[in-house]
């Protein structure tokens, strides 16, 4: 499976969108360099709250540009970095991977998926109605999340819009991404 990065980005500081960079640097064991969520501990403000010692499983955040695509048909107007993820992509559908997944991005950087991003309610600043637009019911009834994945950072690398992003999937029984 291969697929391609069609922006990136970052931000020093919490908040929803993250500003379009022309290049973002993976810091193996860290996430992106530059943004607010990156630390080995958990960065995410709410999480720290709850214990600043977790392991930050949440390093960096993929979208898959299909995504707004879908919700443009809908009326709202998303561009990426305006769900606050790092790297935006297309050709790969992120949301079918298994935890486990490995993407190669570049020439030389390396992810771990780590699992689902739950949408925050800061995603109703960007549009109202946006939160419950990315979420959904299965036909069980359980909520299915759509508003990215996270990922850990295996190998330092440059990322850059074009580049190239080849999935490798694990080996042995694979299971379904929950939320981190």
């Amino acid at each position: 499976m291969m697929g391609k990065v069609l922006a990136v980005a970052r931000k020093p500081s919490h908040g929803i969108a993250k500003p379009k960079a022309d290049a973002i640097r993976l810091i193996a064991g860290h996430g992106v360099e530059g943004d607010a969520h990156c630390g080995v501990t958990v960065q995410h403000r709410s999480r720290v709250a709850q214990n600043p010692d977790q392991p930050n499983l949440r390093q960096v955040h993929l979208i898959q540009a299909e995504l707004f695509d879908e919700l443009a048909g809908r009326g709202f107007s998303v561009v990426p970095g305006d769900m606050g993820e790092n790297i935006t992509t297309r050709g790969v559908d992120l949301l079918a991977l298994p935890e486990g997944a490995e993407l190669a991005l570049g020439a030389a950087a390396r992810v771990r998926v780590t699992g689902l991003r739950n949408p925050c309610k800061q995603l109703e600043g960007h549009a109202p109605g946006l939160m419950d637009a990315v979420l959904d019911r299965a036909a069980d009834g359980t909520l299915v999340r759509r508003a990215g994945i996270m990922a850990i950072v295996l190998r330092d690398g440059e990322v850059r819009p074009g580049d190239e992003i080849v999935v490798h999937l694990p080996e042995g029984e694979r299971r379904a991404l929950q939320p981190v």
